[in-house]
């Protein structure tokens, strides 16, 4: 068996403590069926000193859960594991610019469709009654660009006050209804192949799709094939090798938008994959040899 590493929350983590444990035994239970064991490290004590790392042929990141409240460790944390040179997948660059969503609007120059969006420094209310008028809405998302499982994501509707407002840069969206009637897709990607897809959709009078607000997950058997040109088109507008990726998108007015390219911890949703994670296996395998 080859050992390889998952980076975890800080072993003293109070938000994720409990659950990321049970997490690891899924992964490590996939990764198994490629002849990989997994040993758990905390991605905070790692950041300035990764010398540690080295001793493994491949390190996952896909449990640094809260680097988005701890952002400017994150990036000293990428910055340190690029100059050690540890082999990290996905990479250290790509672990850098994903954990900030302003790359949308990169994808957007690049020609990828995405929600319409404002990007500011200052979510006010000022920001916020321009962009009702520049959308013809009467409800958008607010959120940190920053962020992570919804964290500070505010629905608002016009008239309303914007009370807790995420502090720095935000992006603010019209509120799709097509999010929270028909879902959100997921098509996930294992060394740049196609492994299955899960539609999720809000619990009832909820507008987030995650599981820690109710939202259900089922697997779909054959992805729209504009959704996966969609898909395609993501991941052909990234330069950097990936072994992993999910690309979360959403279909409004008959046109599939980008919502979220996943590239850094997202969950793979194993137990809807039909080789439960095999070919997640595989492709680690290959990283690690």
């Amino acid at each position: 068996m080859t050992e390889i590493a998952v980076l975890t929350p800080a072993a003293d983590d109070g938000t994720y403590g409990s659950h990321w444990p049970q997490v690891m035994a899924r992964l490590a239970a996939a990764l198994s069926l490629s002849g990989l064991t997994a040993r758990p490290m905390a991605w905070p004590d790692h950041a300035e000193d990764a010398s540690a790392l080295l001793e493994f042929p491949l390190v996952l990141p896909l449990l640094a859960w809260g680097y988005h409240q701890h952002h400017p460790r994150w990036l000293q944390a990428t910055r340190t594991w690029a100059q050690t040179g540890i082999r990290i997948a996905n990479p250290a660059s790509v672990l850098a610019w994903n954990s900030d969503k302003t790359y949308l609007g990169r994808f957007e120059q690049q020609g990828v469709a995405i929600p319409p969006t404002v990007w500011t420094t200052d979510a006010s209310d000022v920001e916020l009654a321009a962009a009702f008028d520049r959308f013809g809405t009467d409800t958008v998302i607010v959120k940190p660009t920053v962020s992570g499982g919804a964290w500070k994501t505010l629905k608002v509707s016009r008239g309303q006050t914007l009370t807790g407002a995420p502090e720095g840069s935000a992006m603010i969206q019209p509120f799709l209804p097509d999010l929270a009637k028909a879902g959100e897709l997921s098509l996930l990607f294992f060394g740049g192949r196609l492994s299955h897809a899960v539609l999720k959709t809000a619990a009832p009078g909820d507008f987030r799709i995650q599981s820690q607000f109710g939202g259900l997950y089922r697997t779909v058997e054959a992805p729209p094939p504009a959704a996966l040109a969609l898909a395609d088109q993501v991941l052909g507008a990234i330069d950097e090798d990936l072994l992993y990726g999910r690309i979360d998108m959403v279909e409004h007015e008959g046109r599939w938008l980008l919502m979220e390219a996943e590239l850094i911890e997202p969950d793979f949703y194993l137990s809807e994959a039909p080789d439960r994670g095999r070919l997640f296996a595989e492709a680690a395998a290959r990283a690690a040899a």
